[in-house]
């Protein structure tokens, strides 16, 4: 992505995409421990997971936010390995198909689809076995929790083209 004034991109060194990218991690952990409350209950509202759709602005950024669900189910999840690993693996997903939808030029609000059924649909699998509720009851609460992630996250970016003139 280029700035409108100059045709330097935005971030446009390592050491740019370092930087942004431990303090994506740092947020997102932030967020994530200031929200615990109400992002592990019967709806996991993850406000942090809003932070996936800045991958599609920053493609740099889909590894970093796998390592952010890592830490955050590390120090926070409590459900062991499975929790920790599936975590990770539905970040780098829900962040590749935020990017995804950027790079083909879909609308922004696309965005919001793999935010809300990456989550919903794929971390039910593990937690229906490490908790004992059936799949069904546990996609239909995870996904009606992402729907508020999957907005934020739309407008974060549609803020950020805005203000960065992407």
């Amino acid at each position: 992505m280029k700035n409108a004034v100059s045709s330097r991109p935005i971030i446009s060194t390592s050491l740019q995409k370092l930087t942004l990218s431990g303090l994506i991690i740092a947020m997102y952990v932030v967020v994530m421990y200031m929200t615990q409350s109400f992002a592990f209950g019967q709806y996991q509202i993850r406000i942090a997971t809003a932070l996936y759709a800045l991958s599609a602005i920053f493609p740099f950024l889909i590894v970093p936010m796998g390592l952010s669900n890592l830490l955050s189910n590390l120090f926070m999840g409590g459900l062991g390995l499975p929790d920790i690993i599936g975590g990770t693996a539905v970040g780098i997903i829900t962040s590749t198909l935020t990017y995804l939808v950027r790079r083909y030029r879909l609308n922004d609000w696309w965005i919001a689809v793999p935010i809300i059924l990456c989550p919903g649909m794929i971390v039910p699998i593990w937690l229906s076995y490490l908790i004992h509720v059936p799949y069904g009851v546990l996609a239909a609460s995870i996904t009606i929790g992402q729907i508020i992630p999957g907005i934020a996250g739309v407008l974060l970016v549609k803020q950020l083209n805005t203000k960065l003139n992407l």
